[in-house]
């Protein structure tokens, strides 16, 4: 073993239960720090809350040492990767626990696409957590022009639980053999396990032949969640404050993101960034309309927004408790208590209190002369007609949008192409152009940024 591992003489932590074809052992030295038994203090480090609920058992070997150690020679990855994951990753630590499913599954996406919600695979699997869309629809998620839910991060992390779950039972209770299924497939980890017993040989992940891929996908896990349970000198555990930094909201209608930019005082590319599900500038007519807020939930319930938008005056009545009202208005005791600035749970007959309700807008589009939010006069709608354009030398959809002043989307919508697609030459595209602008123009000087975000190439995945 490489000198720079810790000892491997170390306390064995308890593991999640396995079937009768448990997983081998993997020690885990418990932190030296730790006191005896003690009244606990709150845990205020995210990172801390995570470490101490990990739960596999883990036995080093050479693979998983492999992998310790590139971990240990990259020593501010996980923090790099931290920062990325900081909007996102206590929303996800909540889900885990919620479901009580081990807490190694919140560290997937590091592992996946280095927390990164654009990323795209070679399989085009999409997402942090790297779903494919056959595999994201049976679990929910919805994939069009308007919104790619694996890119959603949220939605995602409900959908990818859903189908680690089913792995976990498929696969008799043992998590080893389900993540190894969820990076390639249940069909060949199935193949893998009945080729083992068909030669009488051991059916424990680290001996069944798989993917080169899997093979090094599973050790990435435990060797995270290993570092992360040991105190070893090369490294250092990152460190985020045990509560949400971003809240979800739920606008329940169709939104432009510029107008909501206006009624929330946050930066439009900021709502972008954190909501990269939304493939344009505006909510699918069919929903979802959901969005996460660069706001903590004490700082959404008490901003204009939310109380002008989100909550209502309620009279209380006789009997009325906050359980009873936070039961009628489909909220939480503690959401009444942050909305009203209260302290306890007593309330009197009469009191006034706001109470979480969304209120109807008139329009959160832009989509009329003037916009009841945003003052933006919107020019009277032309009369189009359809133009053909055959594609020339060298010619890029960029270059095509530039001619005609329209939208690389509009081309892409217009012609049923794929993104990032390279045109061939003589192919014919079709545009619907306002009369009079026939005629191609000589390319913009001045580039739009929704222009340039279609030409971005897609993140893939490390090759790590």
């Amino acid at each position: 073993m490489s000198a720079s591992l810790v000892s491997t003489q170390m306390l064995a932590q308890p593991a999640v239960k396995q079937t009768s074809q448990s997983q081998p052992n993997i020690a885990v030295k418990k932190p030296l720090s730790k006191a005896p038994a003690q009244k606990a203090k709150p845990i205020t480090d995210l990172w801390q809350r995570i470490s101490e609920q990990l739960s596999f058992d883990i036995e080093l070997n050479d693979r998983l040492e492999s992998r310790i150690n590139w971990y240990l020679s990259q020593p501010y990855y996980l923090s790099s990767v931290s920062k990325r994951a900081a909007p996102y990753l206590y929303h996800i630590v909540e889900e885990v626990e919620r479901r009580r499913m081990p807490m190694e599954l919140a560290l997937l996406p590091f592992v996946e696409s280095d927390f990164r919600p654009k990323a795209v695979s070679s399989q085009q699997a999409v997402g942090a957590w790297q779903l494919v869309n056959a595999t994201a629809y049976h679990f929910g998620i919805t994939t069009d022009h308007w919104y790619d839910g694996r890119q959603d991060i949220l939605a995602s992390t409900s959908a990818a639980l859903d189908y680690l779950n089913y792995l976990h039972k498929r696969f008799n209770g043992n998590w080893l053999h389900a993540l190894a299924a969820y990076n390639s497939g249940e069909g060949r980890v199935k193949k893998a396990i009945a080729n083992n017993k068909r030669k009488a040989k051991s059916r424990h992940f680290w001996h069944l032949s798989l993917p080169k891929e899997t093979e090094d996908y599973v050790p990435k896990l435990i060797a995270l969640s290993y570092l992360l349970q040991t105190e070893h000198p090369k490294f250092k555990r990152p460190s985020l404050p045990n509560y949400a930094l971003t809240s979800p909201l739920d606008i329940g209608q169709q939104f432009d993101f510029s107008v909501l930019a206006s009624l929330t005082g946050i930066e439009k590319a900021a709502l972008h960034r954190l909501n990269p599900g939304y493939l344009r500038h505006q909510s699918s007519p069919n929903g979802p309309h959901k969005v996460l807020l660069p706001l903590t939930e004490k700082q959404l319930l008490s901003s204009p927004f939310f109380q002008k938008y989100f909550s209502q005056t309620y009279v209380v009545k006789p009997n009325d408790t906050l359980y009873r009202l936070a039961r009628r208005f489909n909220t939480s005791v503690e959401t009444i208590k942050l909305l009203n600035n209260k302290k306890g749970n007593m309330i009197r007959v009469g009191e006034k209190l706001k109470v979480k309700q969304a209120q109807q807008f008139d329009s959160l589009l832009i989509d009329y002369q003037i916009s009841p939010y945003v003052a933006q006069v919107q020019k009277p709608k032309q009369l189009t007609m359809e133009l053909r354009h055959t594609v020339g030398e060298g010619e890029s959809l960029w270059k095509i949008s530039k001619q005609y002043k329209v939208s690389v989307r509009d081309l892409i919508v217009w012609n049923k192409l794929k993104e990032n697609k390279v045109l061939k030459p003589g192919k014919v595209l079709v545009l619907h152009l306002p009369k009079g602008n026939e005629t191609p123009q000589k390319p913009a000087s001045n580039v739009l940024l929704s222009d340039l975000e279609q030409l971005v190439k897609p993140e893939t995945r490390s090759n790590r």
